[in-house]
């Protein structure tokens, strides 16, 4: 095949962090001297740039750009993240960590939490919180990257960031165009398709000037003006498993301390983000307008502000769900174009990396596809349903009946695919990964446990090793992790030795 059905344009259409990420991505990884990248964004439009949390494999998008980690915290405001913890999900007053980490140590090619499991139920040991080091950071608010002590728990610690959205946004745009990425200030006032095949082919912009590509990355937000407006694609509406379908944002001033874990606190109808940056908080609240009214629920989140409101407040609606082809045709949709999912477990800026990553190793010619866009729509299906299954099990597994919010997703009928995971953990304490979801067995762990889902077994395969020395090997690690914890600087003390930002 000839080089001539190469790519040979791309067109981003909208900035923000998903548009940004694109380009930066792209730049790096196609050099602009074969394939020019051109991005159009208009100032008027803005962004809504609210997700500044993130899970570990945002770390890999910034490695595979070669970005210093130190100078992307000091320009992003950014602090470090080892979990979100989960306030009121289970009932009034309860909370949980969700880690990213693993606890305890496997046993015989047996998962550490079947041997916990047996001896949590003989009383011989505390919760499976004391077996994970990033939990027990999180608690004391100290963090490190990992250490080089090899076969110790410092050696694996995985975490993430928190940072302004905004300001990773303009770090990517300065990176991007570095590489030759090309930006253009305007609004689409029209989408011209090819006749024959329903491509498209170019966009038509308020100042009359006509843009055309090869390929077009639709990072329009919820409008997906190329992905929806111009090739129709269709939307697959998941709100009646996830009700909630407005949230409103405001900042407020940074208070101490300044701790590594994200914060979700569920209220009666719906839950709050607290997310902590160097320069600020971030906060905002997720709710379903069919049980809480627009002023009640901002009532709810300023009154458990940390500190002072920096901002007026911002209001979005959305509608929970996902195109049913994230690429069509010529066109792939990322960040908000592509889908929502509430951000309960920071998947928002992860789901454009996975876009972004499975585009690249599926990069195609310019009109011969098919398999390719069959494969890439697949994965993309696969990441989603992942996901929304997981986000499903925190509202589904509750035991709170104090508004009729919790009472609806309490008694809620489930997908079949969470339902399978559900009885296999309560009958036995299995947990598979299922093609390759984002979420390991831990993640699923830490939540069906944190909401007090009760396994009635685990795998008899633990009962060959005597009780004494399970107890035994169990302490063993308590210890380990205690010693550990006692290493670890406060995050607050890691940053002013490695990444304070200066002021803004």
């Amino acid at each position: 095949m000839s080089d001539s059905n190469n790519i040979q344009s791309i067109i981003i259409l909208g900035g923000g962090t998903a548009g940004w990420m694109t380009a930066a991505a792209l730049a790096k990884v196609i050099t602009t001297r074969n394939c020019s990248i051109t991005l159009i964004e208009s100032e008027e439009i803005g962004t809504v740039g609210v997700g500044e949390a993130t899970i570990p494999q945002i770390s890999i998008f910034n490695s595979v750009l070669g970005i210093d980690e130190n100078d992307f915290i000091k320009a992003t405001q950014g602090t470090f993240k080892l979990g979100i913890e989960f306030v009121n999900w289970k009932s009034i007053g309860s909370a949980y960590i969700h880690p990213f980490s693993t606890y305890g140590t496997d046993l015989h090619n047996v998962q550490f939490y079947h041997y916990w499991q047996k001896a949590f139920k003989l009383g011989l040991s505390p919760d499976i919180s004391d077996y994970s080091l990033n939990i027990q950071a999180c608690y004391h608010n100290k963090f490190t990257r990992p250490m080089d002590v090899p076969n110790s728990p410092l050696a694996k610690i995985a975490y993430a960031y928190h940072f302004d959205a905004g300001l990773y946004a303009r770090y990517l745009r300065r990176y991007a165009e570095a590489l030759g990425v090309r930006r253009v200030e305007g609004k689409v006032t029209q989408v011209n398709k090819n006749h024959d095949n329903g491509f498209i082919k170019s966009l038509l912009l308020t100042d009359g000037s006509v843009h055309a590509a090869d390929f077009f990355m639709d990072c329009s937000g919820f409008r997906g003006l190329l992905i929806e407006g111009a090739l129709h694609t269709g939307y697959e509406n998941w709100s009646h498993y996830l009700p909630a379908d407005s949230a409103i944002a405001i900042p407020c001033r940074r208070v101490e301390p300044l701790i590594p874990y994200t914060r979700a606190t569920a209220h009666t109808a719906g839950w709050q983000w607290r997310i902590p940056l160097q320069h600020r908080t971030g906060n905002g609240h997720v709710y379903s307008s069919q049980f809480i009214d627009d002023k009640s629920a901002l009532d709810t989140l300023v009154n458990h502000l940390d500190g002072e409101p920096l901002a007026e407040p911002r209001q979005l609606r959305f509608v929970t769900g996902k195109r049913r082809k994230v690429w069509n045709k010529n066109c792939v949709a990322l960040g908000l174009a592509s889908g929502f999912l509430e951000p309960l477990e920071s998947t928002s800026i992860h789901l454009v990396q996975s876009v972004i990553s499975k585009f690249l190793g599926l990069f195609p010619r310019k009109d011969s596809f098919t398999a390719e866009q069959e494969k890439f729509n697949k994965y993309m299906d696969d990441e989603y349903l992942g996901i929304r299954d997981f986000i499903i099990l925190h509202y589904k597994a509750t035991q709170r009946d104090d508004s009729a919010f919790w009472n609806h997703c309490r008694t809620m009928e489930i997908p079949e695919s969470l339902q399978r995971k559900l009885e296999l953990y309560r009958s036995s304490s299995r947990l598979y990964r299922d093609n390759n979801e984002l979420f390991d067995e831990s993640s699923w762990l830490a939540v069906m446990h944190g909401q007090g889902i009760v396994a009635e077994g685990y795998n008899p395969i633990v009962d060959a090793m005597p009780v004494e020395e399970l107890e035994n090997r169990l302490r063993g690690i308590r210890q380990v992790i205690s010693k550990c914890l006692d290493v670890i600087p406060t995050q607050d003390a890691y940053i002013d030795k490695y990444c304070r930002a200066g002021q803004l």
